[in-house]
C-alpha cells in the first residue's frame, strides 16, 4: 500500500503557550481577591455572584496550564497521537465547574430575590468591578487570539471564560447603578439570576465542545478547508478522492485519504504524486503539526469517464466531466463514477 508520512512543527513555542497560561492563573487570582473585597464593602449578590464565577477561573486556569504542559509533550508508545487531547478535557473541566458554579448562583439569587437585603456602597462597587471588567475583558480577548493562532483549544476556552467573566462584571456594576438611583433591591438580585443563567448556558456550551473534541467528532471547516485546498491544486493523476477523514488532537491535526491514480504508475511515481499532496497539505496547515496519510488506489475503467490524464495509453471511455470534490463526496466511502 503506497503512502507517507510528514510531520510538520508548529509555528509557535510550547513556552509561549505556557507563558500565556501563567498570566491568565496570576489574572485569575488578583482579580477574584478585587471581587471578593467589593462584596466585603457592597454586601451585593450581584457581586457575590461575579466573585463566585471568578473562583472558577482561578481552578479552570490553573488546570488549564497543566494542560499546556501535558499537550507538548511529545508522541511515545502510550500515546502514539501525542497528548493533544487532554486539551479538550481541560475545556470539558472548565465548563463542568462553570455550570456547577451557575446552579448554585442561580439558587442562591432567587433566595435573594424573595428576601433582598441592603446594598452598601454602591459606588465603590461600580469602581472596582469595573476596573476587573477592563482587565478581564482585555485579556480574555487576546487569550482567544492568540489560542486560535496556535490551535489551542485550552487557551481558546480560558480566553473565552475570561471574556464571559467581564461582562458578568459589567452586568454587575450596572445592577448596582440601577439599585443606587432606584433604590429597588430586587434590581441586585435580579441580575444575579440573569448571570446565574447565562452562566449555566456557557458551561453547558464548553462541556458540548470539550465531548465533542474528545469524540472525535468531524470538524466541518477544517474538512472543507482540506478539501477545497487539494480541488484547488488538483493535479491530473489525482483521478478521485475518497474515505477523507480528518480529526485533531489539541494542537495536532490528522488527515488519511484515499487516492484514485492510474494504475500503471510506478511506485516511485506514486510517491512522488503523495508527496506533492502531502506538500500543499502542510503549506496551508503551517500553524500546526500535521500528520497525514494517503492510500493509493488503482483506477478502474470505471474512473475513464471522470478521469482528466492526457494521452492515458489505456483508456477505456472519453473524458466527460470532473467530479468536483466537496464535504459532501470526499467523506465518502466509496469510489466516485457518473451514472
Amino acid at each position: 500500500m503506497p503512502g507517507s508520512l510528514t510531520f510538520v512543527r508548529m509555528s509557535a513555542s510550547p513556552g509561549l503557550k505556557r507563558r500565556l497560561g501563567l498570566l491568565s492563573l496570576l489574572v485569575s487570582v488578583v482579580l477574584v481577591l478585587v471581587k471578593f473585597y467589593a462584596y466585603r464593602l457592597t454586601r451585593s449578590q450581584v457581586v457575590l455572584t461575579d466573585a463566585l464565577e471568578s473562583i472558577i477561573n482561578v481552578f479552570t486556569s490553573g488546570f488549564a496550564l497543566y494542560s499546556l504542559y501535558l499537550a507538548d509533550l511529545p508522541k511515545d508508545e502510550n500515546h502514539p497521537y501525542g497528548h493533544g487531547k487532554i486539551e479538550y478535557l481541560s475545556v470539558g473541566f472548565e465548563g463542568a465547574l462553570i455550570f456547577i458554579a451557575g446552579s448554585f448562583i442561580l439558587g442562591s439569587a432567587a433566595l435573594a430575590f424573595w428576601h433582598p437585603h441592603p446594598v452598601a456602597r454602591p459606588d465603590w462597587g461600580v469602581a472596582l468591578l469595573a476596573s476587573t471588567a477592563v482587565v478581564n475583558f482585555s485579556l480574555g480577548l487576546w487569550l482567544i487570539r492568540a489560542g486560535r493562532r496556535v490551535q489551542s483549544v485550552a487557551l481558546v476556552g480560558d480566553g473565552q471564560h475570561l471574556y464571559i467573566d467581564a461582562l458578568t462584571s459589567i452586568v454587575s456594576s450596572a445592577a448596582l447603578v440601577l439599585v443606587h438611583f432606584t433604590g429597588v433591591l430586587r434590581f441586585d438580585a435580579g441580575a444575579a439570576l440573569l448571570l446565574g443563567g447565562f452562566i449555566l448556558y456557557n458551561g453547558g456550551r464548553m462541556l458540548r465542545r470539550a465531548v465533542s473534541g474528545l469524540m472525535d467528532e468531524t470538524d466541518a471547516a477544517t474538512v472543507a478547508e482540506v478539501i477545497a485546498e487539494m480541488q484547488a491544486q488538483r493535479r491530473p493523476p489525482w483521478i478521485d478522492v475518497h474515505n477523507l477523514r480528518v480529526q485533531r488532537y489539541g494542537a495536532n491535526l490528522h488527515i488519511d485519504c484515499h487516492m484514485q491514480m492510474p494504475y500503471y504508475f510506478s511506485l516511485e511515481h506514486i510517491h512522488a504524486e503523495l508527496n506533492a499532496i502531502e506538500t500543499l497539505v502542510r503549506a496551508r496547515f503551517s500553524a500546526v503539526e500535521v500528520e497525514m496519510f494517503v492510500h493509493a488506489d488503482p483506477c478502474s475503467f470505471a474512473a475513464c469517464s471522470l478521469c482528466l490524464m492526457p494521452d492515458c495509453p489505456v483508456r477505456a471511455h472519453a473524458f466527460e466531466r470532473e467530479v468536483v470534490w466537496n464535504v459532501q463526496n470526499a467523506m465518502r466511502n466509496q469510489r466516485h463514477q457518473l451514472a
